[in-house]
C-alpha cells in the first residue's frame, strides 16, 4: 500500500500554555460563527495537542517523581499567569511563525490514502474528552458520589462548625505564619458533644494541631497548638507519615478516588486539591498526566484524607468533581495504565460522508503512524530536542544559551525581559530580578548559576527538576525516532522487510528473510537510541548512525559522563491501531452546545442534546482507545490529512478570525 506525503496545513488556536489567550481566541471565534457562518473551506480547520501519557522512562535509573510547588511562588505566579497576555490572535500568529512545523521533527508521512478534509477540534474543551483504562482494563468513569461509611468519620458538623476567622487563625497559626503559640476558640454551647466535633474540626482540617480542653474565666475554649513545634508539622505533613494516630488501623492507608476535570492539567489540579486540604501535593499520586484543554476522567490516589474530606471539596471547587471513592493498601504509580479513551468531536467538517468513511475505515483497519507528537518538542522557536542533543555533546554551554538567549515567538513578557537582561550582563543575579516567576525553567537555571557560578553549568543546570532535565533528552530521542520512521516508511512501506525488528516479550529481534511472511507492519518497531537496543540491519540501522555522527554523537557510545543522561533507549511500534473505533456524523446549528453527554452530565440527569437533521454544520464525533505514550493528535492528523503544528495552524486561525 502507498503511503501519502504530508502536502495540507490545518489550523490551530494557541498552546494550552497560553489558555487565556486560547479562551479569547474561542469567544472571537464564537462570536464570528454566530455572525457569519462558516462552511467547505480548509482554512477552518484546528488541531489542539494533546498531553498523553509520558513515556516509561528511557534512561538508566530513571525514577518517577512528582515535583511540588513552592507554596512561596504559587500565588504571583498565578496571577502572573492570569494577567500577562501576549495580545490580539494575529500578533500570536505572528510570533508563531517561528515555530516549528511537523516536517522540522520528522513527520511527514500518512499510511492512509483517502483525501484530507478539514474540521475544528476543541471548538469548545468539552469537544474532547479522555477517560483514563486503568491497569485492570476498566475505563475510569465518574458515575459515584456516595461516600463509603465509616463509623470512625467525622460528622458533616466538623467542616461546618468553624467560622471562616477561626479557619483563618488556624492555617496561620499550622503554617508559622504569625508570632502565636495556640488558638484559642471558645466553646458557645457547652456541651461534651460540641466540644469533640472542635476538637474532630481542628485535627481533620489542620493536620499538624493538636487541641486540648480550657477553662479560661468561666468559659470553656478549646486550644489548638503544635504537639512538638515546626519539627512536628515537617513531618506531618510528609507523605510517609501524617497523622498515623489519626487512621483507623482497619483503613487502607490510600483513599482511591476518580477526577474529573474541565480545562485543568493534572499537575494544576493536584495543587488546587492540596491547597484546599491544606497538604503538600506529593502525597497524591496517579497513573498518567492529563492535558489541560479537555475533559478528563482519571483515577488518583492520596494517602490518609478521608472520602468524606475530599467529597465536601465537591462543593467549594470549580471544573473538578470527585466521586467512586474507595480505601486501599496501595498508592498509584505512573505508566501504570493500560491506556485513554477518547471521545473526540471535530465540527464544521468539509468531508463528504465518502471521505469520513474512508478515514474511519484506515483509521481502524491500518492505523496511524506512531510519531511523537508535536507538544513532545516545544511551543518557542528554541526546540526542547535541541537542548537535548547539547546535553548529549556535553556542551554545557551550549545548554545555558539555548535556555537563556532571546528567542523569537510567543512568550510571557516578563521571560522576554529576563532574556534580554541576560543577553546584555550575563549576570545570573541582574537578569533573575527580571524574573518574578522562579519556578520556570529559567528561573531554576539562573538560581543554580548563582550558587554555583558561570564555570560550574554541569551543577547550575541539576538544580532544575530531574524530570524536566531528562524532558530534553527524551525530546532528542523522538526526534530521531520520528525522523527514522519517516525513513524507514519512505523506504519500504507498510509491511515488514528482513532486517526489520520485532518484540519477543522485551527482548528485540530481527526478523529474517525466511520469516517475513509470519509478520505484519503492526509487528514492526524501532529503537530510540541508547547503549541498550539493537538497530535495523537493513538501510534505515545505517541512517541511524549517519544521523546521531552528523549530531556529533557516536550510536556505539551512548553512556554518558553523568550518569542521569545515559541513554539506555527503548522500542516503539511503528503503527498504532487504535481500538473501540467508533464515529458518527451529526448536524448542528448552534457551535455552543454540547454534541454529547459528559460523565457529570449523567450523574447530574442532564437530557441528551436534541440535534437538527438538516442543521447548518456537521460534526465527526469518534471514539478511539490508545495504549500509553500515543499521541491522540497523530490519530486525528491521520484522519485529516493535516499538519498538526501550531505555527500552520494559528496562521490560518487568525485568517479566519478576521
Amino acid at each position: 500500500m502507498e503511503t501519502v506525503e504530508m502536502n495540507s496545513v490545518s489550523l490551530k488556536r494557541p498552546h494550552s500554555g497560553d489558555e487565556d489567550g486560547v479562551a479569547n481566541a474561542d469567544e472571537i471565534k464564537r462570536q464570528k460563527i454566530s455572525e457569519k457562518p462558516k462552511t467547505g473551506n480548509d482554512s477552518g480547520q484546528s488541531i489542539e495537542t494533546v498531553t498523553e501519557q509520558p513515556d516509561k522512562p528511557l534512561l538508566e535509573d530513571t525514577k518517577n517523581e512528582i515535583i511540588p510547588n513552592e507554596e512561596t511562588e504559587e500565588q504571583e505566579e498565578e496571577e502572573l499567569e492570569d494577567s500577562d497576555e501576549d495580545g490580539d490572535p494575529e500578533s500570536f500568529a505572528d510570533m508563531m511563525k517561528h515555530g516549528l512545523t511537523e516536517s522540522d521533527v520528522g513527520i511527514t508521512k500518512f499510511v492512509s490514502s483517502h483525501k484530507g478534509f478539514s474540521g475544528i477540534l476543541k471548538e469548545r474543551y468539552s469537544d474532547f474528552v479522555v477517560h483514563e483504562i486503568g491497569k485492570d482494563g476498566r475505563v475510569s468513569h465518574l458515575d459515584d458520589f456516595t461516600v463509603p461509611v465509616d463509623d470512625e468519620d467525622p460528622s458533616e458538623e466538623t467542616f461546618t462548625v468553624l467560622s471562616d476567622e477561626d479557619k483563618q487563625r488556624l492555617e496561620e497559626l499550622q503554617l508559622f505564619k504569625n508570632k502565636e503559640t495556640s488558638v484559642a476558640i471558645e466553646v458557645i454551647e457547652d456541651t461534651k458533644e460540641k466540644r469533640t466535633v472542635i476538637h474532630q474540626a481542628v485535627k481533620s482540617l489542620f493536620p499538624g494541631l493538636e487541641t486540648k480542653t480550657e477553662d479560661r474565666d468561666g468559659k470553656k475554649y478549646i486550644i489548638a497548638y503544635h504537639a512538638a513545634g515546626k519539627k512536628a508539622l515537617a513531618k506531618v505533613r510528609t507523605a510517609t507519615d501524617p497523622r498515623k494516630h489519626s487512621w483507623p488501623k482497619s483503613r487502607g492507608s490510600y483513599c482511591h478516588f476518580v477526577l474529573y476535570k474541565e480545562n485543568k492539567d493534572t499537575m494544576d489540579a493536584i495543587n488546587v486539591l492540596s491547597k484546599f486540604l491544606r497538604v503538600k501535593p506529593n502525597i497524591f499520586s496517579y497513573m498518567g498526566t492529563k492535558d489541560k484543554r479537555a475533559i478528563t476522567v482519571q483515577e488518583i490516589a492520596v494517602l490518609r484524607i478521608t472520602a468524606q474530606r475530599l467529597a465536601h471539596l465537591n462543593k467549594c471547587l470549580m471544573n473538578f468533581k470527585l466521586g467512586n471513592f474507595s480505601y486501599k493498601n496501595h498508592p498509584l504509580k505512573l505508566g501504570e495504565l493500560q491506556g485513554n479513551h477518547f471521545t473526540v468531536v471535530l465540527r464544521n467538517i468539509t468531508g463528504t460522508d465518502d471521505q469520513i468513511e474512508q478515514a474511519m475505515h484506515s483509521l481502524r483497519e491500518i492505523g496511524f503512524i506512531n510519531y511523537y507528537g508535536m507538544q513532545r518538542f516545544g511551543t518557542t522557536a528554541v526546540p526542547t530536542y535541541q537542548i537535548g542533543r547539547a546535553i548529549l555533546q556535553n556542551n554545557w554551554n551550549e545548554v545555558m544559551d539555548l535556555i537563556l538567549k532571546p528567542r523569537p515567538g510567543a512568550e510571557k513578557g516578563y521571560l522576554v525581559k529576563c532574556r534580554e537582561e541576560w543577553a546584555k550582563t550575563k549576570d545570573p543575579a541582574s537578569a533573575l530580578k527580571k524574573l518574578p516567576v522562579k519556578r520556570c525553567v529559567e528561573g531554576q537555571l539562573l538560581r543554580g548559576l548563582l550558587k554555583y557560578g558561570m564555570k560550574n553549568i554541569i551543577s547550575a543546570f541539576g538544580i532544575i527538576p530531574r524530570n524536566n532535565r531528562l524532558m530534553y533528552i527524551h525530546s532528542y530521542q523522538s526526534y530521531v525516532w520520528n525522523n527514522m520512521v519517516s525513513k524507514r516508511i519512505e523506504e519500504y512501506g507498510l509491511r515488514a522487510v528482513p532486517g526489520d525488528l520485532t518484540l519477543k516479550g522485551a527482548t528485540a529481534v530481527h526478523i529474517e528473510e525466511g520469516e517475513v511472511d509470519n509478520y505484519t507492519i503492526h509487528d514492526v518497531v524501532m529503537p530510540l537510541p541508547g547503549f541498550d537496543v539493537i538497530y535495523p540491519k537493513h538501510k534505515i540501522g545505517e541512517a541511524y548512525k549517519e544521523m546521531l555522527v552528523a549530531d556529533n554523537l557516536d550510536i556505539n557510545n551512548m553512556r554518558h559522563k553523568i550518569r542521569d543522561y545515559s541513554l539506555s533507549g527503548a522500542y516503539r511500534k511503528i503503527i498504532i491501531r487504535p481500538q473501540n473505533v467508533n464515529w458518527e456524523v451529526v448536524a448542528y446549528d448552534d457551535p455552543r452546545i454540547p454534541l454529547f453527554t459528559t460523565d457529570l452530565d449523567k450523574l447530574e440527569g442532564k437530557p441528551l442534546p436534541v440535534l437538527p437533521t438538516d442543521g447548518k454544520f456537521r460534526a465527526l464525533k469518534m471514539e478511539f482507545s490508545l495504549p500509553p505514550s500515543t499521541y491522540a493528535t497523530m490519530a486525528i492528523r491521520e484522519v485529516l490529512k493535516m499538519d498538526t503544528s501550531i505555527k500552520n495552524q494559528t496562521q490560518l486561525n487568525t485568517t479566519w478570525l478576521r
